[in-house]
């Protein structure tokens, strides 16, 4: 068949048009592909895991993250903060210091630090009081004029008063009636945190 008179540079660019929409098509096919492998946002809400990473949490800072719809807080307790954990126990100031109910924790957080013992520093939280369900403030600071010269640092409910310690440890003479839940979670490695699932070594 005789190509005389066909105009190359037409040619190249049909070649080439047709070469791009293809490859958009591939692209637009894939994409949706590759998100049916991530949790939807109703998986996510009925409970999917959330994975956090914590290597640029300082001591005595506390970042949130959200799993079933709820904040988690995570706190990384400083040398200080973990000393007052044992003083406030010492001190009989607590409704449940030994965490001895235990649907508000999972076995390996029944301790005085309510966290895993490889990193007993690092406090997994679910930020909701036991109470009426608002959200505590976190108060780090020790002998705050508004709490009093005891505080030694924990979370306080604006809502009603209720006081809970560094460990999410509920106070006597408070309306919340428990202390504050800890999700499963374990370490994936040093810096990374899984929340909503226990582990092999749970």
């Amino acid at each position: 068949m005789s190509t005389e008179g066909v105009n190359q540079g037409r040619r190249l660019f049909l070649v080439g048009a047709t070469s791009v929409v293809g490859a958009a098509g591939a692209v637009g096919a894939a994409v949706p592909f590759v998100q049916s492998w991530w949790p939807s946002a109703k998986a996510k809400s009925a409970g999917a895991p959330v994975v956090a990473d914590i290597s640029k949490l300082e001591m005595g800072q506390r970042m949130i993250v959200e799993w079933r719809g709820r904040p988690i807080w995570i706190l990384r307790r400083t040398p200080e903060a973990m000393a007052s954990l044992k003083a406030i126990a010492a001190e009989g100031a607590l409704r449940d210091p030994e965490s001895q109910e235990t649907s508000q924790q999972p076995a390996y957080a029944e301790n005085e630090t309510r966290s895993r013992k490889e990193h007993p520093e690092i406090a997994v939280i679910i930020g909701i009081c036991t109470h009426l369900g608002c959200s505590p403030l976190y108060r780090p600071d020790v002998a705050p004029a508004d709490l009093g010269a005891d505080w030694k640092g924990g979370f306080f409910c604006p809502c009603h008063g209720s006081k809970f310690d560094l460990a999410g440890r509920v106070f006597k003479s408070v309306p919340a009636p428990t202390n504050l839940q800890i999700p499963p979670f374990y370490f994936m490695s040093d810096n990374v945190i899984k929340i909503g699932e226990d582990g092999a070594a749970a």
